[in-house]
This record gives C-alpha cells, sequence and structure tokens, in this order.
C-alpha cells in the first residue's frame, strides 16, 4: 500500500477555470491524480432535462487542455465527473467531443473511459414495482408517470465504476452523474487507503478552494491522504485553508451535520478532528464509514412543466410600493377575470418583487420595511408558449396603467429596463425523479467503454 495519495483539484466545476501558478504548485507537489466534478444539480432541472450543459464549452475546454497536458505528461489519470453538468448522455457525449478536440491539439492518444449513468424508464419501472425505489426527503412517492414523463433519467455512481475503470488501464475517466466526491476517492480507495477518509477529503475537494480563506470556486486545492488522515491545502499564495473554513465546508449541505450518506454508506463525522498544521494547511483525522446493509444510488430526473415568458420592471413609486401586495392581487384577478376561458390549471402567473421579498417569499421576516425601490419579475408558466406570452402581456399592460387608491402620477407605474420588455423564455422543468434506488451491484448500471481516443 502507498504510504500516502495525493489528489489535485483544479477547481469546483470543470469550466470554472483556475490560476495556471495555482496548478503549476500542485503540480509541483507530485499529485497522484487530477481530478475534477464537472456537474450539479444546484443550477436547476433545466439542464438535466434539456440535455444542454450549464458550462461553457470554450471555458471546459481551456481547463481540460491544461489538465489532460499535465495528467499524460506525469502518466497520472485524469478523473471527470459528472461530464457536462448533469451527467445524462448528452452530457457524457459533450464532454468526450471536447476531449477529442484537446487531444487532436495537443497531437496525443488516450485510453478514455466513459462511464454511462442513463437509466432507462423500464428498468426505472421495473425497480419501482419491485420496492426497490424510495423517496429522498420530502418528495412524493416516485410515480409511473413521473417516470415516462422523463426527458433523461440519470444514477448517482459511487467510487466502483471509476475504480474498476482505473483497473482497465484508463489514463481519463469521464463520467455521467457521478457521487461529487467519487472521483477524487477513487485512486486511494483503490491504493488500499480508508474509504472513510478518502470519501470525506473528496467531498472537501470537489469544492477546491471554496473551502479556503478567502474561498473560490475558481483556484486549485491539493488533498494528500495517508492511513490515519488527510491534509488540505490551498495551492494559490493569496489563500489559505483554515480549521474554520475546512470545518464548515465539512458541515455545509447536509440536513444533519454530523452525516453525509452517499452510496454504499454514510459518512460519521461526529468524531472529525480537525488540526492547523501551518499557516496554509490543515488535518483532518477522525472519520468514520458506517456502510449500508443495502447499497443504494441516488435517481435524478427531469420533466417539462411549460412554457414560460417574463417581464423585467422597475418601481419607485412610494404610493404603489405601500400597497403592492394588494395591487398585485388585483392585477392578478383582473388578468384571469379577463380570460375567463383559461383553464387557471394550466397557467401559473408569479410576481417576484425584488427588494422587498423577492428572494424568501412567504418568509421573508423584515416586512415592515418599506424599500425606496423594488425590482418586479412578472413570470407566467403555461402548458404553451402562446399562452404564456398572452397572460405575460396582459399582465404587464394591466399593471403599467393600473389605478390605485392615492395615485399621484397618471404616467405608467412601471419602469422597463428592455425592450421588447416581454421575453418568451422557451420550455421550463422540473425535477421529477429525486429518489432512492436499492441495486445488488454498484457496477451493473454503469456500463464501462474504453477506447483509445485521439490522434491514433
Amino acid at each position: 500500500m502507498n504510504h500516502s495519495i495525493s489528489i489535485l483539484s483544479p477547481t469546483a466545476i470543470l469550466g470554472y477555470g483556475f490560476p495556471e501558478s495555482s496548478f503549476e504548485a500542485g503540480l509541483a507537489r507530485n499529485p497522484d491524480a487530477i481530478a475534477v466534478d464537472a456537474g450539479s444539480t444546484d443550477p436547476g432541472p433545466y439542464y438535466l432535462g434539456s440535455g444542454e450543459s450549464f458550462t461553457n464549452r470554450e471555458a471546459v475546454k481551456r481547463d481540460l487542455t491544461l489538465m489532460i497536458k499535465a495528467g499524460l505528461e506525469r502518466e497520472i489519470p485524469v478523473l471527470i465527473g459528472t461530464a457536462g453538468g448533469s451527467g445524462a448522455r448528452p452530457h457524457l457525449q459533450w464532454c468526450l467531443e471536447v476531449i477529442d478536440e484537446v487531444l487532436c491539439d495537443l497531437n496525443r492518444n488516450a485510453r478514455v473511459a466513459e462511464i454511462a449513468s442513463d437509466q432507462d424508464q423500464d428498468s426505472v419501472i421495473n425497480a419501482l414495482h419491485a420496492g426497490r425505489i424510495s423517496a429522498l426527503g420530502p418528495v412524493p412517492q416516485l410515480t409511473e408517470e413521473a417516470i415516462t414523463n422523463s426527458t433523461y433519467i440519470v444514477a448517482q455512481m459511487g467510487v466502483e465504476p471509476v475504480i474498476d475503470a482505473l483497473e482497465q488501464g484508463a489514463q481519463i475517466v469521464v463520467t455521467g452523474r457521478c457521487y461529487d466526491p467519487a472521483v477524487f476517492a477513487a485512486v486511494p480507495i483503490r491504493a488500499g487507503l480508508s474509504e472513510a477518509l478518502s470519501l470525506h477529503m473528496g467531498k472537501i475537494l470537489e469544492c477546491a478552494a471554496i473551502a479556503a480563506v478567502p474561498g473560490s470556486g475558481s483556484d486549485c486545492m491539493l488533498g494528500v491522504v495517508d492511513a490515519s488522515g488527510f491534509t488540505l491545502e490551498a495551492l494559490s499564495s493569496e489563500r489559505r485553508c483554515t480549521v474554520t473554513s475546512v470545518a464548515a465546508h465539512t458541515l455545509y449541505e447536509k440536513t444533519d451535520p454530523r452525516f453525509l450518506p452517499g452510496p454504499g454508506g454514510v459518512l460519521d463525522l461526529t468524531a472529525c478532528h480537525f488540526e492547523q498544521l501551518d499557516e496554509r494547511r490543515v488535518r483532518v483525522t477522525g472519520t468514520q464509514l458506517q456502510k449500508s446493509e443495502r447499497y443504494t444510488i441516488k435517481l435524478e430526473g427531469s420533466q417539462p412543466a411549460g412554457f414560460r415568458t417574463i417581464s423585467i420592471a422597475g418601481i419607485r413609486a412610494p404610493d404603489l410600493i405601500e400597497q403592492l401586495d394588494a395591487v398585485l392581487l388585483a392585477v392578478r384577478e383582473r388578468v384571469f377575470t379577463n380570460f375567463q376561458s383559461i383553464d387557471q390549471a394550466d397557467v401559473q402567473l408569479l410576481f417576484r418583487v425584488y427588494g422587498k421579498n423577492g428572494v424568501m417569499g412567504e418568509l421573508e421576516p423584515c416586512r415592515e420595511q418599506l424599500p425606496h425601490e423594488v425590482g418586479l419579475v412578472i413570470e407566467v408558466v403555461a402548458k404553451t408558449q402562446s399562452l404564456a406570452d398572452t397572460v405575460c402581456s396582459f399582465a404587464r399592460s394591466t399593471l403599467l396603467h393600473f389605478g390605485y387608491p392615492g395615485r399621484q402620477s397618471t404616467a405608467g407605474n412601471l419602469a422597463f429596463p428592455y425592450s421588447p420588455s416581454d421575453i418568451s423564455h422557451g420550455v421550463v422543468y422540473e425535477f421529477s425523479v429525486y429518489h432512492l434506488m436499492t441495486v445488488d451491484d454498484p457496477l451493473s448500471p454503469f456500463p464501462i467503454q474504453i477506447k483509445v481516443r485521439g490522434v491514433t
């Protein structure tokens, strides 16, 4: 078993960029692998449903060029998790096309493993009927309708398929939807080091220098794991890891800060110890892994929910701002009175009032403060784009000249920063599958293909 394994994480998301100076500092420490997370559900369901990437292609190519060049020169693997942002088939192919371009530009070839995570609808329906699917958190129980309406359904793989690809000699591993820490943990786990420590380190490395001070999603981090713990180091001279920054990153994004569930088990963080080694490095020990009796993987799916049109405006009249809730309610009533033939089940009319409660909505605690101006987003989601356009247009024009008690100005109530004022947004997606599926084998849902790509 190797004494220690070091992993270089260049950036929080592939395509977010990183300074070459930080990357070179990481390479100078002779890492055993370069790993990066390329996706997330954070940008919402649109990207999974549409098959589009939320990162820019040229930015992704720039990052991959530096990573692949360094990996091939040093003969260390390059691992990419959740390709293309959401990890469905079109995202995976999009990322592989970028890799092909990079290899050709470098005049190199490489053994590239692609690990698909797509789950066909029939298999998911069979698992549902077999009682192998359960809700994840406060979501409805899964239905056949939700499965069949989903454009793509992906499963979140653990470390096992990534390790299998490395065992088969892959120099570059590109995965579909992947448990975020998996591509960082696979190399040390394959080397025989602690699963618990490797996964915990991966949990932090997947966000790169966000766990440093000052935090950044566009800078590099190095993790070194050994038999008793792991050490984290920010690689920019402008940043440093602290006990607080590393511990805070360990605790976030969890319903219970003590436990981090993932494929095959739960990380128990209750006995973790964080130690400041020097100004720039923190060491972590004490992480435990509770193996699950059943191996479960998370399913994610997205389905069309309608078509969206928005209109953005500003309001600065204090008399209107003071009674804006009542005015918006009256505008809503007038819209649906004017279009009585419209089934309200086919239309959502939303008013987002920024500067008042646009972020927190009904949960906003500061309701007594009267802002001097607000930003208003009129949003309509409807069964068709034409219907969304119609309702948004009427809501906007109604509010523009709506008469309210005490109105001082006879001009329009809204200030529009854009012309045209209404923007047709296209198809809207919503998450339709967000559930756990029990599997007998952590490898079987994730087929691996390895081939030489690039210059031959």
